[in-house]
């Protein structure tokens, strides 16, 4: 069942970006715990922060994020509690993230309480 009441919507959109500010790469699905997060490059690979806005209507949305990375696939972004170790908090399947060489991939994080 889907949430009616907007201010409530927007409550737990405010919870949820709450929980962590820092966007990661992967080369497989990370699951519940944030596996499969890229490595390597140069400039080295590592988590970018995003800001979120306000929640509208129980979405929200992150300031998009460019994250260095090494050649390669990388189909899913995850949302974490620090730039480094902290807790995995959710991740994101992306769409036509591939790279020939090194370069950076863009993610721009959206949540939406339903």
């Amino acid at each position: 069942m889907a949430i009616a009441v907007p201010a409530t919507r927007d409550t737990l959109a405010n919870a949820y970006k709450a929980l962590g500010t820092w966007i990661s790469l992967h080369t497989l699905d990370p699951g519940q715990t944030g596996v499969s997060e890229a490595t390597g490059g140069t400039p080295a690979y590592a988590r970018k922060q995003t800001t979120w806005g306000a929640s509208t209507a129980g979405a929200v949305t992150g300031t998009q994020v460019a994250i260095d990375a090494p050649a390669g696939n990388y189909p899913w972004a995850g949302l974490w509690s620090a730039a480094s170790g902290g807790t995995f908090i959710d991740k994101q399947a992306l769409s036509g993230a591939s790279l020939p060489v090194q370069g950076q991939i863009l993610v721009t994080p959206t949540y939406t309480q339903l």
